[in-house]
């Protein structure tokens, strides 16, 4: 795979997770991407990929913990906290992305 077309794909998840803010299925389109895309690029782009994993399986824990403590004021606060941290990470790994930088630390839980 050219590493234009891998760098466009990383770079689509990443809208895609912006875009599933108010329409929640492109994060699911997202994540599929990423996990397709693993491994058929250079590492620095697999670091992306992994990024991208983790930032969507995170994301999700955030977002069921926020709904089952909804009836509790916490859940609000979790959710705002789930919007500030993703788009947080998306910018972040989009910088990267167009530096062709790998992304330091994937595996982290917070902002890379």
């Amino acid at each position: 795979m050219s590493n234009e077309v891998s760098t466009s794909n990383a770079k689509l998840v990443y809208v895609l997770y912006l875009v599933g803010i108010l329409i929640g299925i492109t994060g699911i389109v997202g994540v599929i991407m990423a996990y397709v895309n693993k491994g058929d690029g250079p590492d620095w782009m697999d670091s992306h990929y992994q990024f991208q994993i983790r930032t969507f399986w995170i994301g999700l824990l955030y977002m069921v913990l926020g709904s089952l403590l909804f009836i509790f004021v916490i859940g609000y606060f979790i959710w705002l906290f789930w919007l500030i941290w993703l788009i947080v990470r998306c910018v972040k790994g989009l910088k990267r992305l167009d530096k062709g930088e790998a992304m330091p630390n994937p595996t982290s839980w917070m902002f890379s």
